[in-house]
């Protein structure tokens, strides 16, 4: 499969690493300032984009690759506002993208326990839920998309949660401060589901929920080794997108977990 690159910075070379092991041709790789790549021949014989970027990119690189009939399989967080553009072009133009929040399959994993687990907390009021998040400092949206998606699960499945917000965060984090659907931090009370951001050092990401009662609390923590497990992911899902039409995310690759 021939595959290009757009962000070819320590998660692009990661990528190229993986695919190339896994018998794949890096046939484009474009990084910032490269964006006359997109019209290049090479581009344009891609099967398929893997895109690893900024929030404040990722739209144009899309559309890029659309108007070069690539398909995208995308990482970046922090940009979904615009997501009814992109599943507008893949519903009514034919084109084809994959989008995870995280791509790591013990993430994935994370979502579908943290799932399960919300729903049996819903019958037990004592219990209230919070959530913590760590990434690298280079990270430039917060919270992360990934603890994003663990707290829609929990407001969809805790009657008495009808929101999250970004209470707390680090000084690092409060520069990336997303504004994905989050509830402002003035609303916040005990209906809030209340998420704590740190950005420290090169750490891949920790993402951890917790219930607390008066009498104990229940913690499940995911703590990401190295980007490898986000970057096979990536080419996992470029693999399977490979020859599909429309918008396309870990659930239709994985099944239902």
């Amino acid at each position: 499969m021939k595959i290009a690159l757009i962000g070819y910075g320590k998660m692009g070379h990661e990528i190229e690493k993986i695919a190339r092991e896994r018998g794949h041709d890096i046939v484009c790789t474009i990084d910032i300032n490269e964006e006359e790549k997109f019209s290049s021949d090479s581009f344009k014989s891609a099967d398929v984009a893997i895109e690893f970027t900024s929030p404040k990119s990722a739209l144009f690189n899309y559309k890029k690759a659309f108007e070069a009939d690539v398909p995208v399989v995308s990482g970046t967080t922090g940009w979904l506002e615009h997501i009814d553009v992109i599943k507008n072009e893949c519903n009514n133009n034919g084109k084809t993208f994959f989008y995870a929040s995280n791509f790591s399959l013990g993430v994935n994993l994370f979502f579908a326990l943290n799932n399960y687990l919300s729903k049996l907390m819903n019958r037990f009021p004592d219990y209230d839920v919070r959530m913590e998040e760590t990434h690298h400092i280079h990270k430039l949206d917060a919270p992360s998309g990934t603890a994003i998606t663990l707290a829609e699960d929990i407001v969809s499945n805790i009657e008495r949660k009808n929101g999250w917000v970004l209470e707390e965060y680090s000084e690092q984090a409060k520069n990336a401060k997303s504004n994905n659907n989050a509830k402002d931090s003035s609303v916040s009370s005990e209906n809030i589901l209340k998420i704590t951001s740190f950005r420290e050092g090169e750490v891949p990401g920790i993402h951890s929920v917790i219930y607390e009662s008066e009498a104990d609390s229940i913690k499940i923590t995911h703590d990401a080794k190295s980007r490898k497990g986000f970057a096979l992911g990536a080419v996992l899902a470029a693999e399977f997108t490979n020859g599909k039409k429309g918008f396309l995310g870990m659930k239709d690759m994985l099944g239902n977990l």
